[in-house]
């Protein structure tokens, strides 16, 4: 490590020299997602592009038939699954069948941050996608899932660069300590650089950037929405993260979505069902 330089800065000067090899978003789910947020999506454009690709298609089949979805049933076909779960939902599962490989590793360490890291996404996902309905925020919802699973894309990012740190010098001292660092203090900042790098559009990236911020715009619902669902998953553990003196009831977030203690205890009640769908 560079004398005189902090752990931090050492990751700092690394991306900043762009020695690093990006995530990458799959066409497919960045496009499927511009389907669903139109007014009208169409059910075939969003057929086809998940059967052009097989191994999504397969993993699609697979989540769609999981225990979380208690199909009666067995579906075989992306159009049978979109007949039974809707379109909507079918686009949200081709979204977590595409982006679960980037969160592996062949570190073993790594990998099992990795694995909980994408627990968190999932389940701030799907609670995002739950407040969003039972706020009546009919217009976001085609936002609301895709805005949760990405929130914390930066923490995937700065582990991935770490990763690719120590494959060039293997004898970097990193302890678990310092990672966790790493991530908690990075991750808000290089998710939103790299969602823009990704050209997402703003209102995902300012929720990658502001989601821990004390200082937020309190007007933007999809923000409110994706940090109170974030902070329900910290109080439950869901992630590497667990805070259960967390009073979800006393926050802002709830204050202003207008949320009342048994909503939130339902939204607890769906975040602890969420691991079936993410394991």
């Amino acid at each position: 490590m560079q004398q005189n330089l902090s752990f931090l800065d050492v990751i700092k000067q690394h991306i900043a020299a762009g020695n690093i090899v990006l995530p990458v978003l799959s066409s497919a789910a960045m496009r499927i997602q511009q389907e669903l947020v139109k007014k009208e999506p169409d059910m075939r454009v969003v057929e086809n592009l998940i059967s052009q690709d097989q191994s999504l298609a397969s993993q699609v089949l697979q989540i769609a038939n999981s225990a979380f979805y208690h199909g009666l049933v067995e579906v075989m076909t992306i159009r049978a699954a979109i007949v039974r779960l809707g379109m909507q939902e079918v686009g949200r599962i081709t979204l977590l069948a595409a982006t679960k490989n980037q969160f592996r590793s062949k570190n073993k360490e790594h990998n099992s941050i990795m694995h909980k890291l994408w627990q968190h996404s999932v389940g701030c996902a799907l609670g995002v996608q739950w407040l969003s309905k039972r706020c009546k925020f009919d217009e976001l919802r085609g936002h609301a899932f895709f805005a949760g699973l990405f929130h914390d894309v930066g923490k995937l990012f700065v582990l991935m660069v770490i990763e690719q740190m120590k494959e060039k010098n293997a004898h970097i001292p990193i302890t678990h300590a310092l990672l966790m660092e790493a991530m908690t203090v990075l991750h808000t900042q290089q998710g939103y650089n790299l969602m823009k790098q990704w050209n997402l559009p703003e209102d995902y990236c300012v929720i990658a950037r502001d989601h821990h911020s004390k200082d937020f715009d309190s007007k933007n619902i999809l923000l409110l929405l994706v940090r109170l669902s974030n902070m329900a998953c910290i109080r439950l553990g869901i992630g590497v993260e667990q805070d259960p003196s967390l009073v979800l009831s006393a926050t802002e977030e709830a204050h202003q979505l207008n949320l009342s203690e048994i909503d939130l205890a339902e939204l607890e009640v769906l975040l602890e069902d969420t691991a079936i769908l993410a394991g």
